[in-house]
Parts: structure tokens; sequence; C-alpha cells
């Protein structure tokens, strides 16, 4: 599988990207949202003209009373404010809803990451809510806010 958007490439991660994501995993301001994964596989690496430049992931609920898909994602932060987290996502949520046949999608920031949370609205996503002390941060130990977000299929932008 590969999809295309508008400036990134997704596509399965295979042997040798996992070193380059661990890095990118990493970086301090990847870290202030993400916790290293026990791996990568079933994730899809974020490509920008053959480089890999992070991941992306989703999972589904199948179950025809609750079909839906999220979304999680994680770039390298020389390639923050780019645009391209936002064509990441709104690629693999054309994909979800087209492809895959969900009618909702989800994606659930750090209420905190103002960044994150602009980008999501571009491709449509709306604030639900927020999760009260929904993840603990890696680094401090502390319990941080996560803010749910959801898009409905035909408000895909």
């Amino acid at each position: 599988m590969e999809l295309r958007g508008e400036k990134v490439v997704l596509r399965p991660v295979v042997a040798g990207d996992g070193e380059v994501l661990d890095r990118i995993v990493r970086e301090p301001e990847v870290a202030a949202w993400w916790s290293p994964p026990d791996g990568f596989d079933g994730m899809l690496a974020v490509v920008l003209g053959g480089e890999v430049i992070g991941a992306v992931q989703f999972e589904e609920e199948t179950d025809p009373e609750f079909r839906r898909a999220g979304i999680d994602i994680f770039l390298t932060a020389r390639r923050h404010g780019k645009g391209l987290g936002t064509d990441a996502v709104r690629t693999l949520a054309r994909w979800l809803v087209q492809e895959r046949g969900h009618h909702r999608l989800t994606i659930d920031p750090a209420a905190a990451n103002t960044a994150a949370i602009r980008s999501y609205r571009k491709v449509g996503f709306r604030p639900v809510g927020i999760m009260r002390a929904y993840c603990r941060d890696q680094r401090t130990g502390t319990w941080q806010d996560g803010l749910l977000m959801d898009l409905l299929g035909e408000e895909l932008a």
C-alpha cells in the first residue's frame, strides 16, 4: 500500500526505517508529545522526497454499529510548520473514509499541543471535549489532558 498526498507519501514501515523513526520520536520537540513505542510495525512511514520524516498509525473499530478509525502521527521537528503533517493526516483520513468505509475518525492530541490541534482543524477535525488526565508525560511522570477531536467523512476538507 502506498498513499500519495499533495506533498508526502505514506507507505508501510520497512526494515531500516526503525532507526530513523526511533531517532525522530526521541527529538525533544517530538518526545514532548510522544513516548517511544515498542516498535514501528504496522505504522506507515511519512516520506518526503525519499526521506522518512515521521510515521502515522491508525486503528480501526470494525463493529458495524460503532465503525470508526483513529489516527496518530509524529514528524521530525525539522519539518514542523510546513503543512506536511496536515497533508499526511488528510491523505490517511481520505483513505480511511473512501477505501475503508469509515464514517467517523478520531484523533486525540495533548490539549496543550496547539500546533497539532491547528493542523488537525485544517483537515476538518473538530474538538469534542477535554479528556482529563488522559496520558502520562513520560518526561515528568505527570498526567496531562488530551483533546478528543472527531471528523465525519462528509466534513473532510
